[in-house]
């Protein structure tokens, strides 16, 4: 539907915005009996599906099938690999249903929602501005306008053909060379991704160390894998200068040193689409773009929640996850239905980064719970040197580290990182959202050989 076959419409609730959470909030709305008018600029689904998580994981999977061939070479026989782009790039555009949402808009109009291809601005209290048509939410209006892809401010950046995350995931073409700016989990995911395809990448990151955020024993570990694979990991470099002459990237950085490539990735953070969503129409602040919600998803504005106007996803800063935005959206349907239920917590917040090794984390590194003022005690073990480990032999790079609270004698934080990394995680997610004390973490079971195992080392280890 069109902004102006709306007209001027009365509705019970607008969603500005359709990403995974707002998506799934359209229809849960509507299901509900709800008149629902989602409004999308792009694609219904928004950043995950076309351009993100499902692209992203269906590409490194291709990699890490090729990482996993080359490893078998002598240890399960005579292997010979001959990489083929062509193939891992029908795999996404396959699964990205060629960046088409048809799918996706059939889900909405089923579960009875309308869709309005537009931009949405609030002029009210519960109003909002589609091309030439008015539309008041007699509930309110939900956020989930999400994030873009944003570029430093860089001498020369602006104006070169550089890639971002978008961009990258839709060409079919191999470059030869590709320079990385930024060691958090897009940039490293993509870099090893095309390194194990042939393509010589340099990643260049201007903090201590990649993966800034996590803990640093997950970043050396990540460091060392790109190395193995031909990558080149530049940090403590800031870049000062790009140029573009037309075929190849130039970076200048802060020591006078030059890279050159022939394609640049830019993966440096993301800036909110809040800018020109009207939100100071309603009295709502941003820092720096994200609002702030609380616990029900409700927007505040001075403390006080604003009547009418929820936020969910990217937005209000919890993490660019797409669990936290659909846990999100769960809380804010409940909400606006006027059911009762618990609000949001991010006590046991899991993250991924899907490089191999794979990366996953859960609440609070340890440095974090030192800043809290936490009395912390750590334990870690190497997964490579676990009975299961042994067993498998290439590839089993990784390692259990978990933070606790030594008063409350309760896990606060740990990082699985290894084969399946992420998928080891669950325990530990549960253990801190569940507050499981650790006398009973240290009395359970861990089946013999696996790595999850590791989790009893790592705990029995806690000093």
């Amino acid at each position: 539907m069109d902004s102006e076959s709306l007209g001027t419409t009365d509705v019970d609730v607008v969603v500005i915005g359709t990403g995974p959470g707002g998506e799934a909030a359209t229809s849960a709305l509507a299901r509900a009996g709800l008149d629902v008018v989602a409004v999308e600029a792009a694609l219904v689904g928004g950043e995950c599906p076309y351009y993100g998580c499902i692209p992203s994981k269906t590409l490194i999977r291709s990699a890490e099938l090729l990482a996993s061939a080359r490893r078998a070479d002598g240890v399960a026989g005579e292997v010979s690999v001959t990489p083929d782009y062509g193939d891992a790039f029908a795999r996404v555009r396959e699964i990205t249903a060629d960046w088409d949402d048809t799918a996706a808009v059939a889900r909405l109009e089923k579960a009875g929602a309308r869709l309005v291809r537009g931009t949405a601005t609030i002029t009210g209290p519960r109003t909002v501005s589609v091309g030439g048509a008015s539309v008041t939410a007699r509930r309110g209006i939900l956020l989930d306008v999400g994030t873009r892809p944003s570029a430093p401010p860089i001498e020369g950046l602006a104006g070169t053909p550089y890639w971002t995350n978008r961009d990258i995931l839709r060409s079919p073409d191999l470059p030869t060379s590709l320079l990385v700016l930024g060691g958090g989990a897009v940039g490293l995911e993509l870099a090893q991704a095309y390194a194990r395809y042939g393509t010589a990448v340099t990643v260049i990151d201007s903090g201590a160390r990649v993966l800034a955020n996590e803990e640093p024993e997950a970043g050396e570990l990540v460091t060392q894998a790109l190395e193995d694979d031909g990558a080149t990991v530049r940090t403590g470099s800031s870049v000062t200068a790009v140029a573009h002459d037309g075929e190849r990237f130039s970076l200048t950085l802060e020591d006078g040193s030059v890279l050159d490539a022939q394609r640049l990735l830019v993966a440096a953070g993301r800036t909110p689409n809040t800018d020109a969503l009207g939100l100071d129409t309603v009295g709502v602040p941003t820092d720096h773009g994200y609002v702030t919600t609380d616990p029900h998803q409700r927007v505040l504005a001075d403390g006080d929640p604003v009547e009418g106007l929820w936020a969910i996803g990217d937005i209000t800063g919890r993490g660019g996850f797409t669990h936290v935005s659909m846990y999100q959206s769960a809380i804010a349907v409940a909400t606006i239905t006027g059911q009762s239920g618990p609000g949001a917590s991010y006590r046991a917040l899991p993250r991924v980064t899907f490089t191999d090794p794979e990366v996953g984390a859960v609440g609070l590194t340890e440095e974090q719970a030192r800043r809290r003022g936490l009395h912390v005690r750590t334990g870690i073990t190497d997964l490579a040197a676990s009975s299961r480990g042994s067993t498998y032999g290439p590839g089993a790079r990784g390692l259990v580290k978990v933070v606790a609270d030594a008063e409350r004698r309760v896990l606060v934080g740990a990082t699985s990182a290894g084969p399946a990394g992420g998928e080891i995680l669950g325990a530990l997610t549960v253990a801190i959202q569940a507050q499981v004390p650790l006398e009973e973490l240290l009395r359970t079971i861990w089946a013999y050989p696996t790595f999850h195992r590791a989790i009893g080392s790592a705990l029995a280890d806690l000093s």
